[in-house]
């Protein structure tokens, strides 16, 4: 089963008569999906060998190969900021052009890349991981979201930066690999930025009409407008609604509206919308701020070693097979 109480007990992501619809077991349930690129992209990925297509008059031409940029060998790539958008008070979105129009990033789902920067007075570069944002066969170009924090050395290098300045990546860094189908059903968990893995992860499967998988979202935020991809969830829930839920949970929730639950994740929230551990093939992955994987998840001991699992979720029953920390 997948709740252990009626949706119902939840101020939801969307108004609280639709919260008990039911994920369904037919693929003809879905709607067509419409969200960017992604019926584009599965039929270019059928096509197999990295080629697009485009429409010139009645003819279709193959475009070249794609080239990865990033090739995980070791080796720093400095690529040019070709464009910055605030996104909210402290969020921007930054556009990095990659070498040619034929390149790719060269990530893979689920992975991330290495950034690296060096102030003039650092003894020592400053090095932060970060997901793209855009599709892992976007041509020409790749996404950077950012928050600022308060005294972070590379997020306020990051918002500082003028357009065609460049910035050193390494990668990519393989941390979860995916395949169609790989679990029947997963849970993302996610604060603030670290909605991006996430994200990375949610497009790969619904981009894919192979892959069935469900998905639920637990996104917590600070206020409304610190909700980042809300536009691209919420078309997901729209284009999938019985493979996709999220929930939103906000420190600041509107009081006019019902769609947010007022606060941080909790335990009895997580306790209605997870799965019942052992109920099948299903995955939890979390990726946010310090606090909430000690309060969730607990922290990893290191990159390698996913730690075991405490928190609300040990309390829950999970177990270290179950849950895995980005």
């Amino acid at each position: 089963m997948f709740a252990r109480s009626a949706f119902s007990t939840l101020r939801c992501a969307r108004p609280l008569k639709q919260g008990v619809r039911r994920y369904a077991s037919q693929a003809g349930e879905e709607k067509k999906s419409s969200f960017g690129t992604f019926a584009a992209i599965g039929a270019a990925a059928a096509a197999g060998a990295g080629y697009y297509f485009y429409t010139a008059g009645a003819a279709a031409k193959p475009l070249p190969p794609a080239v990865p940029t990033l090739v995980g060998d070791g080796k720093w790539t400095d690529l040019k900021l070709v464009k910055t958008e605030y996104l909210s008070p402290n969020t921007k979105l930054l556009r990095f052009e990659l070498p040619t129009e034929d390149h790719v990033s060269g990530l893979k789902v689920a992975s991330c890349l290495l950034t690296k920067y060096k102030g003039p007075n650092d003894a020592k570069p400053t090095i932060r991981p970060y997901t793209p944002t855009t599709d892992e066969e976007q041509r020409g170009y790749m996404d950077l979201i950012v928050k600022k924090y308060e005294g972070g050395p590379m997020s306020t290098h990051l918002h500082d930066m003028n357009d065609g300045q460049m910035l050193a990546f390494k990668g990519p860094l393989m941390k979860y690999e995916w395949t169609p189908n790989k679990h029947e059903h997963i849970t993302c968990i996610a604060g603030g930025t670290g909605i991006t893995p996430m994200y990375q992860l949610i497009r790969a499967i619904f981009n894919n009409p192979e892959d069935k998988t469900k998905v639920t979202l637990v996104f917590g935020n600070v206020t409304e407008q610190d909700i980042l991809l809300k536009k691209e969830l919420a078309h997901l829930e729209n284009t999938y609604p019985q493979r996709f839920k999220a929930f939103y949970t906000l420190d600041n929730a509107p009081k006019e509206q019902g769609w947010a639950t007022q606060g941080f994740v909790t335990k009895e929230l997580l306790k209605t919308v997870l799965p019942e551990p052992k109920s099948g093939n299903n995955k939890i992955f979390i990726c946010g701020p310090t606090p909430m994987y000690k309060a969730i998840s607990g922290t990893k001991k290191s990159p390698s070693d996913q730690g075991e699992v405490s928190g609300y979720l040990a309390e829950l029953g999970y177990t270290k097979e179950d849950v895995f920390k980005f």
